[in-house]
């Protein structure tokens, strides 16, 4: 009988107390239900709430970084121990039955060197959450561009001939897709829940409409340092 795989889970955090509970509980019995192991790292960039303490309570490692998201990802990812990482977003939570279906990707030799992403929905009955839901799903098909709060699961070996996560301070999940590419990043048949607050708070036009600007811009070479301060 083969080992079983370690899935490492990198959550990259800063002031989440709010949200990493939810996203804490959602993954937290992976273990027992599918009988792969698991661990739960999370990469924070300088917290000062009780984002700290919730990990501790949760028996995740944590680790302090400072610099960016990239660079919690990449961290994050160097200081876990597993076979396969999945990086998930502090306010994305994968529902129920997502283990199985991440156990199933991982265990096929196809995918060894590909990844897998999770089908993009928001905590918000509005209307305007189902046309963003839509949109993404778009950009996903057409583009082959998921965003890091879509998930990313990949395994270790992959990831490493990749070159990891690039420590940018933001766009990292537009440049690991594209260093994927296309061919190699697959839909994962499981939704992860996202928290739809920044949308309720910058608008669910105007918030899109600068993500997509700034996605604009750095496709046309301007430095992500540059665009930081747009989407801030």
């Amino acid at each position: 009988m083969e080992p079983a795989l370690l899935l490492s889970i990198v959550i990259p955090t800063f002031n989440a107390e709010r949200e990493l509970p939810a996203t804490l509980e959602s993954i937290s019995q992976i273990g027992g239900q599918t009988g792969f192991p698991s661990e739960i790292v999370i990469a924070d960039g300088g917290s000062t709430d009780a984002t700290p303490a919730l990990a501790a309570r949760a028996k995740a490692a944590f680790i302090a970084v400072p610099g960016g998201r990239g660079a919690q990802l990449a961290a994050g990812a160097g200081a876990s121990v597993g076979d396969w990482l999945l990086f998930l977003h502090a306010d994305t939570r994968p529902q129920p039955g997502w283990n199985h279906v991440a156990e199933a990707f991982m265990m096929d030799a196809r995918n060894r060197f590909r990844a897998g992403y999770f089908r993009f929905i928001l905590n918000d009955g509005a209307a305007a959450a189902r046309r963003l839901e839509r949109l993404v799903h778009w950009r996903c098909r057409v583009l082959a561009l998921p965003y890091g709060d879509q998930g990313l699961l990949i395994s270790r070996e992959f990831y490493d001939v990749l070159g990891g996560f690039a420590e940018i301070p933001l766009m990292e999940d537009v440049d690991m897709a594209r260093r994927i590419g296309r061919k190699r990043l697959l839909p994962l048949a499981a939704a992860a829940v996202t928290s739809a607050e920044r949308y309720r708070q910058g608008g669910y036009w105007l918030r899109p409409a600068k993500n997509l600007l700034c996605l604009g811009l750095y496709l046309a070479g301007l430095p992500p340092h540059l665009i930081s301060g747009l989407y801030e």
